[in-house]
């Protein structure tokens, strides 16, 4: 489900973004017209109660497609949270029917931590979609 094999015949306009963990899942929206994201919250449940919270933002911004980091050690290696990252990437694609794009996530957290976000989770996920939204412009 790499963002290069996962490109839809058009490229979305309107997105969610994700940034995984997993106590708290950060999200944040944005889109191509306005070329930037803006972090919106963290959820902090698990479970089914996650996909609930996920599916009123849903509903509530309407995007046309959702992006999630996927992290990985310094050198790539996958860890862990890689592959339940990406198991939280095709749980979202199977319940909500929308393209799920992946991005490599490494130094978000770090970066939105420097920048001194208040929800650094949020921060990371608009992290996320600002780097997605450089790479398919």
């Amino acid at each position: 489900m790499s963002s290069s094999s996962a490109m839809a015949p058009s490229t979305p306009n309107s997105l969610l973004a994700f940034d995984f963990g997993i106590k708290r899942v950060g999200v944040a929206t944005g889109s191509r017209f306005s070329g930037g994201a803006q972090p919106l919250k963290s959820i902090h449940v698990e479970g089914d109660a996650r996909f609930v919270a996920i599916e009123k933002l849903i509903r509530e911004w309407q995007p046309d497609a959702l992006v999630i980091g996927v992290p990985f050690h310094p050198d790539g290696a996958e860890h862990e949270i890689t592959q339940r990252a990406r198991r939280f990437g095709r749980q979202l694609k199977g319940r909500f029917r929308l393209a799920v794009y992946e991005v490599d996530e490494r130094y978000t957290s770090v970066e939105a931590e420097s920048q001194g976000a208040s929800d650094l989770d949020s921060a990371a996920a608009a992290l996320i979609l600002e780097q997605f939204l450089r790479e398919h412009p």
